[in-house]
């Protein structure tokens, strides 16, 4: 067998919008390793996804012990699909399938032809999030700071909508958001729907609401190709912001499609002594990914680096809220958000 340069590219700060797309980066890194180079063939191609899984893939000890995952069996059970007579379709969808055994919204096989994806993790699970009830709390005359929407509530409470951390914040938004927002007895931060992006973003909007170094989490690195090879844990510390922070009570409003950056932002905040988190679980999606390309030139995505909270537990498949909210039929109804009316009742007193 030949050697062959793979690209591996390790987006250290950056979280994606969707799990199969690329997204705004704010500093990626790029390396090359020497990687044995299988065969361009079906069974090649097999062979080599399997392999840098087997090698890289930074949860397969954690999910065998959460749902029983063997990568060894689940070798067994898609290598008898896969003969030299299949077209690309057929191999992709083999190759899909055996991914979706990872149960992780960041992993994804891309081809010129399909993206592989797994969304099983926000797919089956209540929205608790509805457009129209969005536009009627936000109204037309609602404010904009780059990717932050917001107006004050006729209760005086602070509503700010952030729906993805792709879209770019800056601290002269954040003050002005702030400003506009001091009269209010606390603030709402809705972030439904928000798939993740650009992780700088979570850390900086988060600093809004430290009033102190913070220990949020910890973050561990692979340091070799065996499933429990990893470095001593490193902690994170959130520190406050140099500008303006928010002093009062905060909400934060969740759902199961809160993913990636947003799910650390989640994470962050729920450290925070002024902080409640109220919603559905979040959907998780704790590793940060590399990319690796197979012999026939698909490309791989993967979760390469784990993170931790602040107890050291995985949120790889989400973070529970303080107050588990479901969005109510009756309240849909009649017209009123049940998380957000939760929250002004919560922040009322």
């Amino acid at each position: 067998m030949m050697k062959k340069q793979y690209s591996l590219l390790l987006a250290f700060v950056t979280y994606l919008l969707f799990p199969f797309a690329g997204g705004g980066c704010a500093g990626l890194f790029c390396s090359c390793v020497d990687e044995e180079q299988m065969a361009d063939t079906p069974q090649g191609n097999f062979e080599a996804l399997w392999k840098i899984i087997d090698e890289r893939y930074c949860f397969l000890d954690y999910k065998q012990q959460e749902i029983g995952l063997d990568w060894n069996a689940v070798y067994q059970k898609y290598s008898k699909h896969v003969d030299s007579n299949m077209s690309d379709t057929q191999l992709f969808e083999v190759l899909t399938n055996m991914l979706a055994e990872l149960r992780d919204g960041h992993v994804n096989l891309t081809a010129a032809h399909d993206l592989g994806r797994y969304w099983s993790w926000y797919e089956a699970y209540p929205a608790n999030c509805s457009d129209s009830l969005l536009r009627r709390y936000m109204g037309t005359d609602y404010k904009i700071a780059s990717g932050l929407k917001y107006r004050i509530l006729d209760d005086n409470i602070g509503y700010v909508r952030y729906e993805s951390f792709t879209s770019a914040i800056g601290e002269g938004n954040i003050d002005e958001v702030l400003f506009h927002l001091m009269p209010c007895q606390g603030m709402i931060i809705d972030i439904r729907e928000n798939g993740g992006g650009n992780i700088t973003n979570a850390d900086m909007l988060a600093a809004l609401f430290c009033q102190e170094k913070t220990l949020v989490g910890y973050t561990q690195h692979k340091t070799g190709s065996g499933h429990s090879d990893f470095s001593a844990m490193e902690p994170h510390y959130l520190e406050p912001s140099a500008n303006i922070r928010w002093h009062k009570p905060v909400v934060v409003l969740t759902n199961r499609h809160v993913f990636s950056a947003a799910n650390e932002f989640v994470m962050y905040m729920k450290a925070l002594p002024m902080v409640k988190i109220v919603g559905d679980r979040t959907g998780g999606g704790a590793g940060m990914p590399f990319s690796s390309s197979l012999p026939n030139g698909w490309s791989v995505r993967f979760s390469a680096v784990p993170t931790y909270d602040a107890q050291k537990q995985s949120t790889e498949f989400g973070i529970e809220p303080h107050y588990r909210v479901a969005l109510a039929d009756s309240d849909v109804a009649s017209g009123h958000d049940t998380l957000i009316e939760f929250a002004r009742e919560l922040l009322r007193e």
